[in-house]
C-alpha cells in the first residue's frame, strides 16, 4: 500500500459568507493509500458526507486540491469529471438509489453500458458480481421484490460495475438490520482482503471497528486519526452480535 488512491491537500468546503459563512469541510488534509479501509465518523453536520462527495468528485471545493491515483481531479471540466466517476469511482448510499422500473441485473448493468462496453460484457460482469454479492437467485427480481439488506447488495454489485478505484459509502448500513449489516461488512472485508480500496462514513461503531483507519471529525475539520490495522482480523460476528 505505498501508493495513495486518494490525495487531499487543504480541502474546503463552504457555504455562504460574512456572518453565515458555513465551513463544511475546514481546509482537511488526507492521503488513503491503495487497499485501505478507511471509516470515518462524527456527529450529524460535521462534514462526513461532504468530504466523500469532494473526494468523489461528486462536488466541487471551494479551496484545496483532490487526487485520484495521482490525478488532480478539482480542476477537470463536468464531462471529464463524469468520465472519471464512472470509470474510478465506485458510490454506495443509504438510500440505495436503485432505478426501480430496473431488475437487479439490469441496475448492475446500466454503469456499464453508460460506460460504452457492451451488452455482452455488461452481462458477463453482472453475473460474476452478482454471485459475489450472493444474489444470483435474485438477478429478475425488481428492487421493490428485494429485502433492504439484497437492495444495499446490489447496489454494491453496482458500484463495483466498472472495477472502480475506490469505493465510496455513505451510511451504507443506516438503514439495515443487524443481519443485513453483517452481509455488508461481509463483502466489504472480501474487497479489502482483494485490495479495493474504500471509505466509509459512518455512524456505526459496529462498521468503524473493521476497518484499518478511523478518522473522526468535527465541526469540518479532523480531531483524531487512529490507525487500526488487524481489528478486522478478529471477525465480523463477535461485532455484529452473530455467529461470522
Amino acid at each position: 500500500m505505498s501508493h495513495a488512491a486518494i490525495r487531499a491537500c487543504a480541502l474546503a468546503k463552504t457555504h455562504g459568507a460574512g456572518q453565515g459563512l458555513l465551513r463544511a469541510v475546514d481546509e482537511v488534509d488526507l492521503e488513503v493509500p491503495q487497499g485501505q479501509l478507511l471509516a470515518v465518523m462524527g456527529p450529524s453536520g460535521c462534514g462526513k458526507s461532504t468530504l466523500l462527495h469532494l473526494l468523489g468528485g461528486l462536488e466541487r471545493p471551494t479551496g484545496g486540491q483532490v487526487w485520484l491515483a495521482g490525478q488532480r481531479i478539482d480542476t477537470l471540466s463536468e464531462r471529464a469529471l463524469a468520465r472519471l466517476r464512472r470509470r474510478s469511482v465506485g458510490f454506495v448510499f443509504q438510500a440505495f438509489h436503485l432505478v426501480e422500473e430496473l431488475s437487479a441485473a439490469e441496475n448492475v448493468e446500466l454503469p456499464v453500458l453508460l460506460a460504452g462496453r457492451s451488452w455482452r460484457e455488461a452481462r458477463r460482469r453482472t453475473g460474476l458480481l452478482l454471485e459475489r454479492v450472493g444474489l444470483s437467485d435474485r438477478a429478475r427480481h425488481l428492487p421493490s421484490q428485494l429485502s433492504g439488506g439484497q437492495r444495499q447488495r446490489i447496489a454494491i454489485a453496482r458500484a463495483l460495475a466498472n472495477d472502480p478505484l475506490v469505493l465510496l459509502a455513505d451510511e451504507p448500513t443506516g438503514n439495515l438490520d443487524s443481519a443485513a449489516t453483517f452481509e455488508v461488512l461481509r463483502i466489504f472485508q472480501e474487497l479489502r482482503a482483494a485490495g479495493q480500496t474504500l471509505v466509509i462514513v459512518t455512524h456505526d461503531e459496529r462498521v468503524a471497528a473493521t476497518a484499518d483507519r478511523l478518522i473522526s471529525m468535527r465541526d469540518g475539520m479532523f480531531v483524531d486519526d487512529t490507525r487500526l490495522e488487524g481489528t478486522h482480523a478478529r471477525g465480523l460476528g463477535g461485532l455484529i452480535g452473530l455467529e461470522g
